[in-house]
């Protein structure tokens, strides 16, 4: 449904030029959920800002519904923007109007009938559950329900794309998992698409069902969640994702010897992958192997049927069977590491 074709965009300021986007391609199917991750100034906004062309691209084309958007004219653009709806980090709220009166806003610019627009911001309302909120100002809001307003005034035109642009970074983590839990609903029940745009990791994990990773304006990978997560070669993913070393209980690591003796078992930091579940592993090791162990950490998460994160295990069998054990790693590419014997 959206096709970004060789996007590239550079600013200039005085006598120096930022090119923020360099040749970047997506594509966005319909109902999609996709998230677009980056640092600080990696180029995720001016992108986002592309689709709907607030921001014109030097170079490129933004297709959409077989339209291309760089060709329209602004007449004809601003027509196809109204069925965009926005959503920003900073609600962009009319303090001056009350919650009915924001929502209703865009109906009003499009000279939509009174008894028309009632009816649709009472839906809306009730979409975003702000139903007792609708005679109320910004200022008695909390942040979460000034971004359910926002919300509610960008579907009030029946989009059929949402692009949100940081909509959570300016709230608290519970907020922010029920704005998501939001946005998954409005994705489900109207079959609106949604691109968005963050820097954090727990919000694609959260919705996202495609990703895309941008950083210095180019666009380095995308995929599915899976995939993504599970590329620990990208530096750049890697710094996303927590790859963190795992912390050995106080008790062993008084006794830690860095290599083995008589006596001694071996702790193993087992990364976990999507082709291999906590399950499977453990049973492999005690069921198949006989191998007896002692998970002692265990930082697991599962998105969909896959797991991902670690496990930090002490083998406690003979030497013999503990090296096949790790063979058996080695062999299916579960990533091992010994940490020491104890």
């Amino acid at each position: 449904m959206i096709e970004i074709k060789n996007i590239s965009k550079t600013f200039h300021q005085k006598k120096q030029s930022f090119k923020a986007l360099d040749d970047v391609s997506l594509q966005v199917e319909q109902g999609d959920i996709v998230g677009i991750i980056g640092f600080s100034g990696a180029g995720k906004s001016t992108l986002i800002r592309t689709v709907n062309l607030l921001e014109k691209p030097d170079e490129g084309q933004i297709i959409i519904n077989n339209k291309d958007f760089t060709t329209l004219t602004s007449k004809q653009l601003a027509k196809e923007r109204k069925k965009i709806g926005m959503i920003f980090q900073h609600f962009n709220l009319l303090s001056s109007r009350t919650v009915f009166d924001n929502i209703a806003l865009p109906l009003e610019l499009d000279h939509i009938p009174s008894t028309e627009i009632k009816k649709k911001v009472n839906e809306l309302l009730n979409i975003v559950g702000l139903e007792d909120k609708a005679n109320e100002y910004p200022k008695s809001l909390s942040g979460g329900q000034k971004q359910r307003v926002a919300i509610a005034r960008a579907l009030a035109n029946d989009p059929y794309l949402l692009l949100c642009d940081e909509a959570t970074s300016a709230l608290d983590p519970a907020t922010t998992q029920s704005i998501l839990q939001l946005l998954r609903d409005i994705n489900q029940r109207l079959g609106i698409t949604i691109l968005l745009i963050t820097h954090e990791m727990d919000v694609i994990k959260a919705i996202c069902k495609h990703v895309a990773v941008i950083d210095k304006g180019k666009l380095l990978t995308k995929g599915t969640l899976s995939e993504i997560i599970s590329d620990r070669e990208n530096p750049i993913i890697k710094q996303f994702i927590n790859s963190g070393i795992m912390t050995i209980p106080q008790e062993f690591n008084k006794k830690l010897q860095k290599e083995p003796h008589e006596g001694l078992f071996p702790l193993i930091e087992i990364e976990l992958n999507e082709h291999i579940s906590v399950e499977k592993l453990l049973s492999k090791i005690y069921d198949e192997y006989k191998i007896p162990y002692k998970l002692l950490k265990a930082d697991v998460e599962y998105l969909g049927d896959s797991n991902f994160g670690k496990l930090l295990l002490q083998l406690q069998g003979e030497t013999e069977d503990n090296q096949k054990a790790i063979y058996y790693f080695n062999q299916n590419n579960i990533q091992n590491t010994v940490k020491g014997y104890a």
